[in-house]
């Protein structure tokens, strides 16, 4: 047994993302952090070894819709959402006790792709050979592509992303370096880590439109004067002051256009919700948990695929939005004559 692993709110607060799918934070967290405490401390199971026994429990519940017939379609969906909560663990469990590898995530990421491969394959085949109906057959090859689609999607849109902030970064570098700039901080970042903020303040501050607040949730303010009273270090000489991030917000225009959505997703992530609703992860649930459930494979598959393009569609769109912002952000250096960074 283990004696250094924490108690059960301190394994939350390390294992637990801070934002994360909605059928993850409600019906996955519950169970499966206190079972990655329970691993952790009482057994030697490493996270490869849970990303095996999710992979292999994920076999089993294609076994089980193979056969078509309600009572298998049920019980394959339990085992698989089982398989999903181990899928969680391995994550949880090696940030837990720091076995963390790169061929771990590795394994992860291929083990969940071939998962729902063989389910989705096994499922609508089963559902064919119990009803004869062709659209099962289209249905197995929508589910491979879109989850095929969300994967490609995102890790696309996060090397755009991070090609923006990359080239953003090197300006404001530039630009510290001949003017003597604030340092950089980015919206998107600052609202992941406080996820109470209240933007619209914070940005009136930044612009020098609201008042200093010493509660403020970052450093959006105006800076101290090193003058005031109160200022000066023990020697009496003044104290050095730090300067304020300069925040890019690259998500401004689309603010702008939905203003309900910062709401919405400020509420969300209070309760460490991400405001894509549907991803990949509900898609999942929407196939292999709730049509099998309620035998109602076919519509359940429909409206979880026509939901998640509609997710990702969105995603486009805001980042479409985003690299005007981008572009806006760059012309101000040109316009500022700002050298660019080699």
């Amino acid at each position: 047994m283990r004696r250094d692993i924490p108690p059960l709110a301190e394994v939350r607060r390390i294992t637990q993302k801070k934002r994360d799918a909605w059928w993850t934070v409600l019906l996955v967290d519950p169970v499966a952090t206190p079972l990655v405490r329970f691993t952790a401390r009482y057994t030697r199971i490493t996270p490869n070894q849970i990303t095996w026994d999710a992979f292999l429990l994920g076999l089993g519940s294609a076994a089980c819709f193979a056969f078509g017939d309600w009572k298998w379609l049920a019980l394959g969906a339990v085992i698989y959402h089982l398989s999903f909560i181990l899928d969680c663990m391995d994550g949880k469990v090696a940030r837990l006790t720091g076995q963390g590898s790169v061929f771990g995530a590795w394994l992860d990421f291929v083990f969940d792709r071939i998962r729902v491969m063989v389910c989705g394959v096994a499922l609508m085949g089963g559902q064919y050979e119990r009803t004869g109906d062709t659209l099962y057959i289209w249905l197995a090859l929508a589910v491979v592509a879109l989850d095929t689609l969300r994967y490609i999607n995102s890790l696309e849109i996060f090397k755009i992303r991070h090609t923006m902030r990359k080239q953003i970064k090197a300006r404001m570098r530039a630009a510290r370096r001949a003017q003597n700039e604030a340092e950089l901080a980015f919206m998107e970042d600052l609202l992941r880590d406080n996820p109470s903020a209240d933007i619209e303040q914070d940005l009136q501050r930044a612009a020098g439109e609201a008042p200093y607040d010493p509660q403020a949730p970052y450093d959006t303010q105006a800076p101290h004067d090193p003058q005031a009273p109160g200022d000066a270090g023990a020697d009496g000489e003044a104290a050095p002051v730090a300067r304020k991030p300069q925040v890019i917000d690259l998500h401004q225009e689309f603010r702008r256009k939905f203003p309900a959505y910062l709401r919405a997703r400020s509420f969300l992530l209070r309760h460490r919700i991400r405001a894509h609703l549907v991803s990949g992860i509900e898609f999942q649930m929407g196939v292999f948990m709730i049509g099998p459930l309620f035998d109602v494979v076919m519509p359940a598959t429909i409206v979880s695929g026509a939901l998640l393009l509609v997710f990702e569609l969105a995603i486009i769109y805001k980042l479409l939005l985003s690299t005007r912002d981008f572009t806006r952000t760059i012309d101000s250096f040109e316009e500022q004559k700002v050298p660019v960074a080699v």
